[in-house]
């Protein structure tokens, strides 16, 4: 388990906003209500510089967090690439909105999809907690999402400054090659939006500029 205390383990997060221009929730650990004390998920559509998907895994705390640039797929012979970022707070999972062009992240997000997970990463002859497996490097787990439901396993093949993961799909009754979640359901699981109209609502282009102003995409 990670002997770092709440507060130094969102200190990167903290360290790279500027809260009093955005509304991203200030850095602070703990654990949500009403999850019925099971692990939380969350994966947010966030237009920056590129267009990707943060795939988070609450552990001990925090959301662990991945960049997805493809996004999730339920094909398990589809390798998504996986790029490790800082720990974000719990009530990010809740965050929907436009990020100022600028900040760190500066664009829109939405909440693509979310719900509850359950560990089942194992090694040898014994169960192991989401932080030893990432730890080691490999972790498999089983999402209760509204859009994604069934087993995944994120895996590291590249350690360093350039750490890199893989997300794939486990071959379960839940994996379907047919399908294309990412283009197939867009919008928001929290308000329906899609993220022009998420920007949009907020006064912003999809990078998080104001209106009128050049949109450096």
């Amino acid at each position: 388990m990670d002997a770092r205390d709440d507060r130094g383990r969102l200190s990167d997060y903290d360290r790279k906003r500027d809260f009093a221009r955005t509304r991203e929730p200030h850095g602070s650990a703990g654990h949500p209500d009403g999850a019925g004390g099971r692990p939380i998920f969350v994966i947010q559509h966030h237009v920056a510089r590129r267009d990707h998907y943060d795939f988070r895994l609450e552990v001990d705390g925090v959301l662990r967090s991945w960049a997805v640039p493809k996004g999730p797929s339920t094909d398990p012979r589809e390798k998504r690439l996986a790029v490790p970022t800082e720990d974000h707070p719990l009530d990010y999972a809740d965050f929907e909105g436009s990020i100022p062009a600028g900040e760190y992240g500066g664009g829109t997000v939405l909440v693509w999809d979310t719900g509850t997970y359950t560990n089942t990463t194992h090694k040898r002859d014994r169960d192991l907690t989401m932080a030893e497996g990432l730890e080691h490097g490999h972790v498999s787990f089983r999402l209760d999402g509204e859009k994604l439901s069934g087993g995944y396993a994120l895996s590291r093949f590249r350690t360093g400054a350039e750490e890199a993961w893989l997300l794939v799909k486990a071959k379960d009754d839940e994996a379907d090659a047919r399908r294309h979640p990412v283009a197939g359901s867009p919008e928001s699981v929290r308000t329906g939006r899609r993220l022009q109209q998420v920007a949009d609502d907020e006064g912003r282009t999809l990078t998080g500029r104001e209106l009128g102003q050049q949109d450096a995409s």
